[in-house]
């Protein structure tokens, strides 16, 4: 491992790095051949930790469940070890780790309007002292999640049973009786005390010589979830982002007309930073659809809205953000507008990449790679449901065309992905060059219906950063793979691993896990 600079150098003269080959690793839920899925067991939501070593998912059911990696401390966890394994046969292995209810059905009497338990958004808080933290929220109220192993103390000795009760007495009678001229302290004598003690059976002469307390040990431990906060009362509409500051101390809950900045330590108190309201409801033109911090810059964040557009704020400017900072927006190609135009256009998911400079974006089409210092339009597109374009009508029919896609980025920021229809999921490589487009399913057989898509370059956007097009496959009545579209099984939550190639996405009630 010796020279990791040069290294870095000889790999950006290779050029992109080669397509992944990805495998299966595991599944979670997995259903059986004609099962039925429960409404309440759909995963609804995926994060993981920043370590890695953690995931956790939420279902409409309103339960969290947590996951904890294995194949580390199987092997200790030793660096050395690890390298001398064969890496082949290395994945990043989870297993069960423990679930609870996080949020319950309420019902909203001033509005006449049920909350659904439904988690929303699962994010992660900086661990302390062997406990595990987490923010959850359904539609209206974000909870503060503390999970924590706990000792199960239990009594294993009672006080001692008779027969040694009764040779204590006698061995204890004896000592006492030796010394017939014992005093006790604060001038008391013996016959006094010994009339007193002589009233309880159990005690006998000299009692404090057999007395015996119970003996408490703590042979298992118990994961406990206990619920810190709970911010409530804070959104008039569904909440559908939750984001962690950088600083650790804050954090930011978006609806569709507001963000609120919260203090992880106060619950009844928050600051309104962005509201896009106006005096008149009919002059409503775009809602927020999603909001992220900035990875590591505390004072910035971005929110993205129904129109395709992301702006960035700048929290030192003002306490009411209502003036961007930067405003990042692909122009409308002329004569390209139709009914479907904005549908399609909204955002549903943004995404920081680790190093903070460029912004991943889902609307219903398209992938879309933003740097954040240059604002002309984004730099790599990529085309994820583009042959379904001619069958807008029959998804705005069905409502299909409303679903939100999530999307993700690798540690390296060399990849993205996004979820489908048929339970599949696209990964595309945006580093300069790559043409890595790659379609997966969600099965144990990740390949089995592989197409590889090939990219395509589009316009240059200047001399030295040139917008890339990847396009799928263009035949109106199937998917990107060339199979029967189905607008019913679609993977809409997926999450990258921090730091290795491994994805978690949700087929419905079923958690799939593949590597590379």
């Amino acid at each position: 491992m010796n020279g990791g600079d040069g290294e870095e150098v000889d790999s950006a003269a290779l050029g992109p790095p080669a397509p992944l080959e990805w495998k299966f690793s595991q599944v979670f839920g997995e259903r059986t051949a004609g099962e039925e899925v429960q409404e309440v067991d759909i995963i609804s939501a995926i994060e993981f930790d920043k370590t890695g070593d953690h995931l956790a998912t939420g279902d409409r059911g309103g339960r969290v469940v947590l996951f904890e990696r294995t194949d580390v401390k199987e092997h200790g966890g030793n660096r050395r070890d690890l390298e001398m394994m064969d890496y082949a046969t290395r994945h990043p292995e989870f297993r069960y780790k423990t679930e609870f209810q996080s949020h319950e059905p309420e019902f909203d009497y001033l509005k006449s309007l049920e909350i659904e338990e439904k988690i929303n958004k699962i994010r992660w808080c900086q661990a302390a002292n062997g406990a595990l933290f987490l923010l959850s929220t359904n539609d209206k109220t974000i909870k503060f999640w503390k999970v924590q192993e706990k000792k199960i103390k239990k009594i294993s000795e009672m006080n001692v049973d008779q027969p040694k009760l009764a040779g204590n007495t006698s061995v204890a009678s004896t000592s006492f009786s030796s010394n017939p001229k014992l005093h006790l302290a604060n001038g008391g004598s013996p016959d006094r005390f010994y009339n007193y003690m002589s009233n309880d059976s159990s005690f006998p002469p000299g009692g404090s010589l057999s007395l015996r307390l119970p003996v408490v040990t703590c042979s298992e431990t118990s994961l406990v979830a206990r619920c810190r906060r709970v911010y409530a009362h804070a959104h008039d509409y569904h909440i559908n982002s939750i984001s962690n500051n950088s600083d650790g101390e804050t954090f930011i809950s978006a609806d569709d007309l507001r963000i609120n900045l919260w203090n992880l330590e106060i619950s009844n108190q928050s600051f309104n930073i962005v509201d896009v309201k106006p005096t008149n409801m009919e002059d409503l033109t775009e809602v927020i659809t999603s909001a992220e911090f900035h990875p590591s810059h505390c004072n910035m964040l971005a929110y993205s809205s129904s129109k395709g557009s992301i702006r960035l704020i700048d929290l030192r400017q003002s306490a009411l953000c209502d003036s961007h900072s930067k405003l990042l927006e692909e122009q409308e190609a002329p004569g390209s507008r139709s009914f479907f135009t904005e549908i399609i256009a909204s955002i549903s998911d943004i995404k920081f990449a680790k190093d903070g400079r460029y912004i991943l974006s889902r609307d219903y089409m398209t992938l879309k790679l933003w740097d954040i210092n240059m604002d002309a339009g984004p730099v790599t597109t990529f085309q994820v449901h583009e042959h379904l374009r001619p069958k807008l009508c029959d998804l705005y029919e069905n409502d299909s065309i409303f679903d939100k896609f999530e999307c993700c980025l690798s540690g390296d920021g060399h990849r993205v992905a996004t979820g489908s229809y048929n339970n599949l999921f696209r990964v595309f490589g945006c580093a300069s060059g790559s043409t890595e487009a790659t379609s997966l399913e969600a099965s144990k057989n990740p390949m089995r219906r592989q197409v590889q898509n090939p990219s395509r370059p589009s316009r240059s956007l200047s001399s030295s950063i040139t917008r890339v097009v990847r396009r799928g496959a263009e035949s109106p009545g199937v998917d990107s793979n060339g199979n029967s579209f189905d607008s019913t099984t679609k993977l809409l939550h997926l999450a990258w691993h921090p730091s290795e190639n491994s994805i978690a996405c949700a087929a419905a009630n079923s958690l799939y896990m593949y590597y590379a």
